[in-house]
């Protein structure tokens, strides 16, 4: 078929249904990754170790006094992409167990497959494990897609490509499990980053990383490189992969400055969005909007989730902003791709997107942008003619979510020890000797409300509240059924037992 340039060329080819919903990460059914070797985009010869301080907008480095800690042996710990889950190798009881586990800064427990399940090749048998205590409590963590129930226990874990040493964490071993695992995953377990209000059962469960920095020593801060943005569509089995780095920052991983943004509440890694832009135009929306009800950092969810009436917004500026304005409502909800004639890529057809974070120092913000390479993703090669696309955001009805359609186009510093998140351009977020993500500032926030995040109450508090309306609603329905049930019985004036209806009877006579 011969090559064309023309916009009319472009069809909706196929329609495919990817159940695109939340599972603090969400994992379509079926990814094809491009391949790319990120030793290639990055210098990884000199020893560099770093320790933060802060310095307002930046990052300066200082050498680590410590001498004990190696970052650059923790590059390239991570495999997979948006699509399966990054997910890294860690050593499990004793004597170890392998297992790849998923790595997601949404959740806060750490669980391992303990039992055979159809679309996992292994899982932890504790049995085999000298050192697994049980703790003899049960647990169950129910996603937007999936859930899995379990118990908890102890073991020791060693991560190769991690700090050195052995800790002894927390584990919850997963026994039974819905729409958990999937197809296509690579991974047996999950690794939740987050803080322990969201651990289950409850935040009495130390989470993962808060053991490893009491146990090892390290700093109170972790960073995450992801580098599956701007691949071209394969077939490939090798994965795009990417860097957790566990108590720092590795400098070779990132460009330029780091800027940061308060982390407004210790649960999810919650931030403060001010703005969204499509191209130069601004939304225009309450920032509250934005925020609704909470707007957060999360490593395990595939796209750009948006609230509901943000989501519609940037649909709508984009289709006014592009080149294209009869796109099918299937494109937008992530029910059909959209393709285009081979070797014919769309990115000149869409706007870059902007989100704006409000600074440390708070009259300031700066901004984080993706180009369309980062949005409009490529999934497939169909019949060797087209070239096909999926929209990189959807919409939320639990918040916003800066899942890795935007957090692969940046280094990310998760720095819980000065309650603050940076963002630097990614190393590995070039294709073609284009960098896929933009950052700039500072702007000012003068003309922007004060507390962008005062939307409903955060869940935690709405838990204490409904347990709370739970309890009179029982009280008051235990007061009806003994009404209702149990008769009201007095005596008559013959001393009889009578029941009220005979009463009411007499009465009437």
């Amino acid at each position: 078929m011969a090559h064309t340039t023309s916009v009319s060329i472009w069809a909706f080819a196929f329609s495919l249904y990817f159940g695109v919903s939340k599972c603090h990460f969400t994992i379509p059914l079926k990814i094809y990754p491009g391949t790319y070797n990120v030793s290639s985009a990055v210098d990884l010869t000199p020893v560099r170790r770093v320790a933060l301080t802060s310095d307002g907008n930046g990052l300066s480095l200082a050498s680590d006094p410590t001498g004990t800690v190696n970052f650059l042996d923790m590059v390239q710990n991570l495999q997979g992409d948006s699509g399966r889950g990054y997910y890294i190798e860690m050593s499990v009881g004793s004597p170890g167990q392998t297992l790849n586990i998923l790595v997601d800064t949404g959740s806060s427990n750490f669980a391992v497959a303990a039992a055979p399940h159809p679309f996992i090749t292994h899982y932890f048998n504790t049995a085999l494990s000298t050192t697994y205590k049980s703790a003899g409590r049960t647990v169950a963590v129910r996603y937007t897609q999936g859930n899995w129930e379990g118990e908890l226990g102890i073991d020791l874990i060693s991560i190769p490509k991690g700090p050195n040493g052995t800790m002894s964490i927390n584990i919850a071993a997963i026994l039974s499990s819905e729409g958990f695992f999937l197809p296509g995953v690579n991974w047996q377990g999950i690794l939740g980053l987050a803080y322990p209000m969201l651990a289950r059962p409850d935040s009495s469960v130390e989470p993962f990383f808060n053991s490893v920095v009491q146990q090892l020593g390290i700093p109170d801060i972790f960073s995450l490189q992801m580098c599956g943005a701007g691949l071209s569509a394969s077939s490939a089995a090798d994965p795009a992969g990417g860097s957790l780095i566990l108590g720092g920052i590795e400098p070779t991983l990132y460009r330029g400055s780091v800027w940061y943004t308060p982390i407004i509440e210790e649960w999810y890694y919650q931030v403060e969005v001010l703005k969204l832009e499509v191209g130069d135009q601004n939304l225009d929306l309450d920032c509250r909007e934005y925020n609704m009800d909470k707007a957060i950092v999360d490593s395990g969810t595939t796209l750009l989730r948006l609230p509901v009436n943000v989501f519609n917004a940037v649909v709508e500026a984009i289709t006014h902003s592009s080149l294209i304005q009869d796109f099918s409502s299937g494109f937008w909800d992530g029910t059909k791709l959209a393709c285009w004639m081979k070797g014919e890529t769309p990115w000149r057809f869409f706007p870059k997107l902007s989100i704006y974070l409000r600074a440390t120092n708070t009259s300031q913000s700066f901004r984080i942008t993706i180009l369309p390479q980062m949005y409009i993703q490529p999934i497939t090669d169909v019949d060797g003619t087209l070239d096909c696309f999926r929209f990189g955001l959807s919409s939320s009805a639990n918040g916003l979510v800066i899942g890795a359609t935007v957090m692969e186009g940046f280094y990310v510093v998760f720095d819980r020890a000065q309650r603050r998140l940076g963002f630097a351009l990614s190393s590995c977020a070039v294709s073609g000797g284009v960098a896929l993500s933009e950052i700039a500032g500072p702007f000012s926030a003068a003309d922007v409300a004060a507390n962008c995040s005062s939307g409903p109450l955060k869940e935690p508090l709405l838990w204490v509240i409904s347990y709370a309306l739970m309890a009179v609603c029982a009280v008051v329905l235990i007061i009806l059924l003994l009404l209702l049930i149990l008769p009201c019985r007095r005596r008559d004036h013959s001393g009889e037992i009578t029941d009220e209806s005979s009463l009411v009877r007499h009465r009437i006579k």
